[in-house]
């Protein structure tokens, strides 16, 4: 059986919309332009889905030199690809205060009406190394605004058998945008990708570090920014998928160079967990 890369996606601006690719570039932090930007309060401290359902309607798009931002009723809004050669600021992500970039009045001032509530946009200054947790990553991991690791990555039949479970339970089914992978796999067993410890994926290797627990931003329908069923699919998942006080689904993932991912990338085991 030959495991492929089935998709791959990028979120531009953390807990926005995706961006589907044929093929994506890495860097030292993950998906080039893989969650660079962020959406803070006043405090500089990130905000999510969590807390405002309606991120996942504004959709980044890379248009020329800008990125470009549209969103239900909004005139689209635009802020450049080169960095503002401003002092950078303190913003928090999780336990991590790192040093960005504000993008300007304007841009706030369009996020703010959208979303009804005072918040800005920030970038991830170009000089600064956000540190993965080296409990699970390798020393020298660095990550963007991503919640832990430079890359998420599930199999489409893990997707299918959460599925199986939640129409079992007479639950609907849900698409995996709910799951915001950058890298899907086709090809192999429902959740093998559990026992992978070391993976090359093209020619990019990559260490399996660690599995992904899930929170409420799961049951945010990611075309509506709504919530259809405020315990779906955590419940579900939480009858067989349950580790301690979380549930699992996914597995985060550290390249150890810069490359390049296709779709339709071969997918070679290199190591399993024993």
């Amino acid at each position: 059986m030959t495991i492929t890369v089935s998709a791959l996606y990028t979120y531009p601006i953390k807990s926005c919309g995706a961006l589907a690719h044929t093929q994506l570039t890495l860097d030292e932090r993950g998906p080039v332009w893989d969650r660079r930007w962020m959406v803070v309060d006043s405090d500089g401290v990130f905000i999510t889905q969590r807390e405002l359902p309606a991120l996942a309607r504004i959709q980044p798009a890379f248009e020329g030199d800008c990125l470009r931002l549209s969103a239900p009723k909004m005139p689209d809004a635009a802020v450049p690809l080169q960095q503002r050669d401003i002092p950078a600021r303190s913003v928090q992500v999780w336990n991590d205060v790192c040093e960005a970039v504000d993008e300007g009045d304007d841009v706030a001032a369009w996020l703010s009406d959208y979303l009804s509530e005072a918040v800005r946009l920030v970038r991830m200054a170009d000089g600064f190394v956000r540190p993965a947790n080296t409990t699970y990553a390798p020393p020298n991991t660095a990550v963007s605004f991503a919640d832990g690791f430079p890359l998420l990555l599930v199999s489409d039949a893990s997707l299918d058998d959460l599925n199986q479970h939640l129409q079992s339970r007479g639950k609907m089914p849900v698409p995996m945008s709910r799951f915001r992978p950058n890298v899907v796999i086709s090809g192999c067993e429902a959740f093998a990708e559990d026992g992978w410890r070391t993976i090359t994926v093209g020619g990019v290797m990559m260490d399996v570090v660690k599995p992904c627990a899930r929170c409420v931003e799961t049951t945010v329908d990611q075309a509506t920014g709504t919530i259809p069923d405020p315990a779906e699919p955590l419940a579900t998942l939480n009858t067989y998928r349950k580790q301690g006080s979380k549930v699992l689904f996914a597995q985060n993932a550290v390249h150890r160079a810069p490359g390049m991912l296709r779709v339709g990338d071969t997918v070679t085991v290199m190591e399993t967990n024993t």
